[in-house]
Parts: structure tokens; sequence; C-alpha cells
């Protein structure tokens, strides 16, 4: 991977991980299943009617919508609602990593190299640790919601990389068509019309901006972008850098809504970050140590 695209890849987790604290914000005022609703709602409009459907099946963008759009968002924001911090959220959502790598191998007999099970194990270890240390802010539900989001993302990448080098930011706009029905009928079904009028009689300027975070930040720019990254470089290249969500996901937790930060967490930290350059650079370091 090119400098460049990996300073992409980093900008995107860099959003997504910040993204969890502002989940959080907006769940103050919005129910998670009417929070999706709008979400992906302001993704498609009014974007739809200025950017052409892309040159893939309607099956496809049916499948990433409603893999993104309900199975992991609309998962992922019920299990934040009391059962689940955002930043051990961040964390447990990281799993579609393995997920990604093991449908890829199944479905394009991808091979993983040594050294990315090496970076990939120093990683995971470095989750263990976290997950070791949580302090019973999360329930079996809402971790058991949370693994069920990440391989419903684990699928939506499939199906990205299926579409194969299309445009990725009509691919994520026209595939919210096929999200916005079933958030809108599971929402009204259980969360009700009377939580759509309380919403929008208390929702707060701060609230609706973090919704649109949601859909413009999230969706248009970091979805589209990664899918366009998963495109032209292998699963197993591309999905372990998500493995730094986390680590924005924690820090922007405690800087903004004081969830503690103790040593071990950092700990845990560095060896995520360790796993991802033996990922990134041992290729690299490769060559020149045979040349040397």
């Amino acid at each position: 991977m090119s400098l460049r695209r990996f300073l992409l890849a980093l900008a995107i987790v860099a959003v997504w991980g910040s993204n969890f604290a502002i989940i959080k914000i907006a769940l103050a005022h919005f129910t998670p299943l009417w929070l999706a609703t709008w979400r992906f709602a302001l993704v498609l409009l009014p974007a739809v009617f200025f950017i052409r459907r892309p040159a893939v099946s309607w099956g496809n963008l049916a499948a990433y919508g409603v893999l993104i759009g309900v199975g992991q968002f609309g998962l992922i924001y019920w299990a934040m609602q009391g059962h689940i911090s955002p930043g051990l959220a961040s964390l447990v959502v990281q799993t579609q990593v393995f997920f990604t790598i093991a449908l890829a191998m199944r479905t394009t007999g991808e091979r993983m190299q040594r050294y990315q099970w090496a970076g990939l194990l120093l990683a995971a270890s470095g989750i263990v640790v976290i997950v070791l240390h949580t302090d019973g802010s999360t329930t079996p539900l809402g971790l058991a919601v949370v693994l069920l989001a990440a391989l419903s993302w684990a699928g939506g990448n499939t199906a990205s990389r299926q579409a194969g080098q299309v445009n990725m930011l009509a691919y994520v706009v026209w595939s919210s068509l096929f999200a916005v029905p079933p958030l809108l009928v599971l929402a009204w079904a259980f969360e009700g019309s009377a939580a759509l009028m309380t919403t929008l009689h208390s929702a707060d300027l701060g609230s609706w901006a973090a919704v649109l975070w949601q859909a413009w930040g999230n969706s248009l720019f970091g979805y589209a972008m990664w899918a366009w990254l998963l495109a032209r470089h292998p699963a197993a290249t591309i999905s372990p850098l998500a493995l730094l969500v986390p680590v924005f996901g924690m820090g922007t937790s405690a800087w903004w809504l004081g969830e503690p930060l103790p040593a071990w967490k950092l700990a845990a930290a560095g060896l995520v970050m360790l796993g991802l350059v033996v990922n990134l650079l041992w290729p690299r370091l490769r060559p020149a140590r045979t040349l040397a």
C-alpha cells in the first residue's frame, strides 16, 4: 500500500473511532433505530438525485445496504443504549477484521502470510487485554449484539469487494436506498411514532450535528473510501487497519465523555499498534534484509 493510501485509511479509522463518542451524544436524544433511520436517510437524500447509480446489481446494493445499515449500525446503536460503553463498543466491533478475512478466504481463496498472522496475533492480544479489564459497564447481551454487528460489517466488506472498482460514493449512497426502509419499519414497530415525535421536539443542534456526522463523515466519507480501498487491496492488508478504531474510540471517549484511560489500556493500544506495524511494514523490511 502506498503512503497516500495508508494515510487515507488512517483518516478513516480516526473518524470511525471518534464516532463512538458522538453516537453516545446522539443517543441522549434519539432512540437507536430512529437514529439509524435518520442517518441513512441523510446519506440517501438528497445525494441520490445528483449521483448516478453505480454499475452493480441491485442485489449487491441491497446486500451492502442491509448488512451495513441494519446489521452493523442498527445493532451497534441498540447495544450502545445502555448495554455497552462507547470505548468497549469501538473495541469489540473490530472483530470484523477476523470475520472479513475468514469470509475472504472462503470466497476468494486469499491466504494470509506468516507475518500477517503474527501482526493479527499481536493486535488480538491487545484486544484480549482490554476485554480482561472491563469494568462491568457492559452486558453479555451487549457483547453478543456487537459481535453480530461485526459479522454484518464483514459481510458488507465482502459485498463491496464483489462490486469491484466502481464509484464507491455512489455505491454507499444508492445502497442506503435498501437500508432506510427496513430501518424505518423496525423503528416504527419497536420504538413507535411517539419516540420520533419526542426526538423532533427535544433534540438540540448538537444532537442533529451528531446525526449529520454519522451520515456525512462516517458513511459518505468513511465507508465510501473504505470500500474503495478494499476493492484495490487484499482484505488481509486493509482490514487490520480497523484495529486502530478502538485506539481513537477509547481516546475520544476518555476526552469527551470522561471514560477512564488507565495504564493497561495504553499497553493494550501499544500491542494493537505493534501488530499493525508488523502487518504493514514487514513486506517492505524483508526485501531490505534479503539485499543486506
